[in-house]
């Protein structure tokens, strides 16, 4: 564990985004967006095994156990850091992604200044949206924080997991985190509506059911501020539209259209000049044009809306980068931003006694994959069936069967049996006549 701590803060010192700690392999880091490795340090796969024990709670280890992997955010060193173990051929492996204690501010993370906005909607749908590292749950905190520290407002959160601990200020800020304090972003979404809520956030639209959910969140007349992977606006507006049936596209469209307020699409660039990353953005907003473009299913014409949108404030990223970033002479470096800090938090995290830990209902929810589940399915089809048909040394189609096997069974399933075959093959009906039935020898194994 020693290890373990100079480690951490070694990579906040060298500005480290994320690491990777294999079994036996180089420790592996990330730095500007770039990997880099430090064949110095390597650690045992019993290391590894020790280090995991101690790190993760005893929910936290079924969890392990049970689907093979387990995402989950901690602090050690004063140093807020969100951990994936995972199953490897090499044994378990250990993914670090590194985040400040403390929540940095729009100003801080080099983000455009009409964000703040984002905190004074009282309804609406808002998407921040990226790939994967990116930073779109730093900037959703940031806006979170900016709505803290402005206005009186009840804020429920259902993350996966739980990066950054808010401190309540003006607002009230709970916060659930799936397969910990509620088994998934479905039942979070369901509960959410009767905590009289004034803003709600999702921490990631994956399945329909929740994307649906959210959506009628937004509807309802709260503030809904949600993540999504996409590159592109288009992209993030057309998987949420075509995640339904056919049939239920017309309407979603019209609700999501109905509330959308916002589409923030992040990537980091690396600027030369600077020598580290700043986010670039794209920003779409929900204008009535906006919405009939949606309604319409013209969503080709997206990009269009962007470049026009320039006086209700919309951006492309190559506006952005020539408007925002480039005429900028003033950045807050990331090792400001993200230093280790300490957790201002008055309270202890507190789980219940009263709460049961009921894994297999955790780990069965949509959202949450069950490896129980699928260790039935690999048992069901690692086991050959006790009976089937095999091919005799004398060409003919043996049946073999196990001794234990109910004799009534085997003839209600052959008399019910199809077998295609060039010589007996009834053309009419693919159906094996009756009277040949009677012919199939039979063996017993032993």
């Amino acid at each position: 564990m020693k290890q373990f701590n100079d480690l951490i803060l070694a990579a906040v010192k060298e500005g480290f985004s994320d690491l990777h700690i294999a079994g036996n392999q180089p420790i592996v880091f990330r730095k500007n967006g770039t990997i880099h490795t430090d064949k110095t340090i390597r650690w045992t796969h019993p290391d590894i095994d020790d280090l995991v024990k101690e790190l993760l709670n005893p929910v936290h280890l079924q969890i392990l156990r049970s689907r093979w992997s387990v995402d989950f955010a901690f602090t050690v060193q004063n140093v807020r850091i969100r951990m994936n173990v995972f199953n490897t051929d090499r044994g378990l492996s250990l993914a670090l992604r590194l985040l400040p204690g403390t929540v940095p501010t729009i100003g801080m993370l080099n983000l455009h200044p009409s964000l703040q906005k984002i905190g004074e909607l009282k309804t609406g749908l808002v998407l921040i949206c990226g790939t994967t590292g990116c930073g779109k749950t730093t900037t959703i905190a940031a806006i979170l924080e900016e709505i803290n520290r402005s206005r009186f407002a009840h804020i429920v959160t259902i993350e996966d997991p739980v990066e950054y601990r808010f401190v309540s200020k003006q607002s009230f800020i709970q916060q659930r985190e799936v397969g910990t304090h509620v088994p998934s972003f479905r039942q979070g979404l369901l509960d959410v509506l009767r905590e009289d809520p004034d803003v709600i956030v999702v921490g990631e639209l994956r399945e329909p059911e929740t994307i649906r959910l959210t959506i009628n969140a937004a509807e309802s007349g709260h503030l809904v501020i949600a993540s999504i992977h996409a590159a592109l606006a288009e992209d993030a507006i057309y998987r949420i539209c075509n995640s339904f049936p056919l049939e239920a596209q017309d309407e979603i469209r019209f609700q999501f259209a109905s509330c959308l307020s916002w589409v923030v699409v992040q990537q980091l660039l690396y600027v030369e000049r600077l020598r580290f990353r700043v986010p670039l953005l794209s920003i779409l907003r929900g204008t009535q044009a906006v919405k009939g473009i949606i309604r319409d299913n013209r969503l080709p014409q997206i990009e269009n809306a962007m470049h026009t949108g320039k006086k209700d404030g919309m951006f492309t990223r190559e506006r952005y980068l020539d408007e925002f970033l480039n005429p900028r002479e003033t950045f807050v470096l990331p090792s400001q931003s993200f230093r280790p800090t300490l957790e201002l938090l008055p309270d202890e995290g507190y789980t219940s006694p009263l709460i049961g830990g009921d894994l297999h209902n955790i780990c069965s929810t949509p959202d949450v994959p069950s490896q129980i589940e699928r260790k039935e399915a690999e048992a069901y089809t690692l086991k050959p069936p006790k009976t089937a048909f095999q091919a005799g040394s004398d060409g003919e189609p043996h049946y073999v069967i196990d001794d234990k096997e109910n004799l009534e069974d085997l003839v209600a399933q052959l008399d019910k049996a199809i077998i295609i075959s060039g010589e007996n093959r009834n053309k009419k009906n693919n159906e094996l006549p009756r009277s040949k039935l009677r012919g199939i020898k039979s063996t017993y194994k032993e």
